[in-house]
């Protein structure tokens, strides 16, 4: 009897994340939809010429990661948890007065309402990027405001906002709660309105702080995005920079015809 052909082996990842990697590219391909049955472990066992533990072990990893959910005696099906889709272009834009920040109510759905967790409101050393971005020397002092996002019960990503200390200091934006609204409605009523953004996205692995506060399933990259935004006369007044977590996000880009 003709033996199938197994799925590639390679060599350098276990065949268990080899088995999660493969059902994940499904899965964010829109190949396997939310409420679609994963194949059978019989038939990953064949696929991939591996035990069942083996499998198991796979679907423990997405499971983990929110894109899987076991329904006993049914089968492993995909779940809703689809990633949030960012569009490249967009920025802060003030609210609308009475409206929540502008994160809230763009990603915010009945299975995964976003909230806003404010950790801490200190002036600190700049970064050496936020100090280039402002032009200022390395070290010199800018207030942070330091948040984490949620999309439901999991958190989403680590948010640092950097200001000049000439503009934020005695201003709502140095003040240890959170501004209703966001910060851009602040910036505009100090005379420094929001009209344009850079961003920079690439990808890493988490550092052992952001692994703790994402509660990361594993070691899987992250996105990092760094965004300087400009006032008039493309004047830098915010760096925004964001620690996503990998399997929460996918990022868009929207090109000119």
């Amino acid at each position: 009897m003709t033996q199938p052909d197994l799925a590639p082996d390679d060599g350098v990842r276990s065949r268990q994340q080899q088995i999660a990697s493969n059902l994940r590219a499904l899965i964010l391909s829109g190949d396997l939809r939310p409420g679609d049955r994963v194949p059978s472990t019989s038939a990953l066992m064949e696929q991939y010429g591996v035990t069942n533990p083996t499998v198991q072990r796979a679907l423990a990893i997405l499971k983990d990661e929110g894109f899987l959910k076991g329904d006993k005696g049914k089968g492993v099906f995909v779940t809703a948890n689809q990633p949030v889709v960012i569009r490249a272009s967009h920025y802060p834009r003030p609210a609308p007065e009475g409206q929540p920040y502008p994160w809230i109510s763009t990603h915010s759905t009945p299975n995964r309402p976003a909230r806003i967790d404010l950790i801490s409101v200190d002036e600190v050393p700049a970064p050496a990027q936020v100090a280039a971005a402002f032009g200022a020397e390395n070290g010199a002092s800018v207030l942070c405001r330091h948040q984490l996002l949620h999309l439901g019960d999991e958190p989403a990503e680590l948010l640092w906002s950097y200001y000049p200390v000439e503009i934020a200091r005695g201003t709502r934006l140095a003040e240890r709660r959170k501004i209703k609204g966001g910060t851009p409605a602040v910036l505009a009523e100090l005379g420094y309105p929001l009209r344009n953004a850079i961003d920079q996205v690439g990808t890493r692995l988490a550092t052992v702080d952001e692994f703790i506060a994402l509660k990361l399933p594993q070691d899987m990259p992250v996105l990092r995005q760094i965004r300087v935004l400009y006032t008039d006369n493309q004047r830098p007044v915010q760096v925004d920079i964001m620690i996503k977590a990998g399997q929460q996000y996918e990022i868009q880009y929207e090109l000119p015809e």
